[in-house]
């Protein structure tokens, strides 16, 4: 290590803190009344230096101690669901599943979901207007005109169930509200199954034998092969 060298001042301390020479006598020994003088007065001064700017992000100097969880990004863009070729507006379908499982209905159009709107009608065999996924459905070659029927108002948010918040009740008015909430169809949603039923039973009555044919419920019997049937 160098050694320190002497600090050289033109104003030698006499003690800590206290100069050999006053202010004034250093003012004047230092030239500094020339320099204001010069300039009119007033000591010179530069105009400070624009700051480099700061990098936008700064690398972190050190790791976290825990996984930061980042959210993922879903680029993926779901693609509307292909309609089978089998299935037209107006296709007699068979469903497979659920609660009316071997009923044959009405296939009336494909909603923005990918859902079929289908319908029994219900004044024949009692299926009301609902939606179902193609997968749970067979296609028959029997067709239906439903040019008359107007589909415009169905759509996903027609079949959407209405949430109401629940208060907390007691238990005298828990057993009466059982009662009282279960499933009651709203007025508006019967007047639009008679409208959608009386189009179809009047285009289903023009041909014979097909009120009989969506009345009946399709099943399998022993010694049927369900790859040979022709629907």
């Amino acid at each position: 290590m160098a050694p320190k060298t002497a600090r050289i001042t033109r104003n030698p301390e006499l003690i800590r803190g206290i100069g050999k020479y006053s202010r004034s006598t250093m003012y004047h020994k230092r030239g500094l009344w020339a320099i204001k003088a010069k300039n009119g007065g007033v000591f010179p001064h530069h105009d400070a230096k624009p700051k480099p700017e700061a990098p936008a992000e700064k690398s972190p100097k050190f790791y976290p101690a825990d996984d930061v969880k980042k959210p993922l990004v879903n680029k993926h863009k779901p693609k509307p669901t292909k309609l089978r070729a089998s299935i037209t507006p107006g296709t007699v379908l068979i469903l497979l599943a659920g609660r009316f499982m071997g009923k044959r209905v009405v296939f009336l159009k494909q909603l923005p979901s990918g859902l079929l709107l289908v319908t029994g009608p219900f004044k024949i065999n009692g299926v009301p207007l609902r939606r179902v996924s193609q997968s749970y459905v067979i296609g028959t070659s029997t067709k239906i005109d439903i040019s008359g029927v107007n589909l415009e108002k169905y759509d996903d948010k027609y079949f959407a169930k209405k949430v109401e918040k629940k208060q907390k009740k007691g238990e005298g008015e828990f057993f009466e509200a059982e009662k009282e909430e279960k499933n009651v169809i709203p007025q508006e949603k019967k007047d639009d199954q008679k409208v959608v039923d009386a189009a179809l039973v009047k285009a289903i009555e023009s041909v014979p034998d097909l009120k009989a044919y969506l009345g009946s419920r399709f099943s399998l019997k022993a010694g049927m092969k369900p790859h040979e049937l022709f629907f």
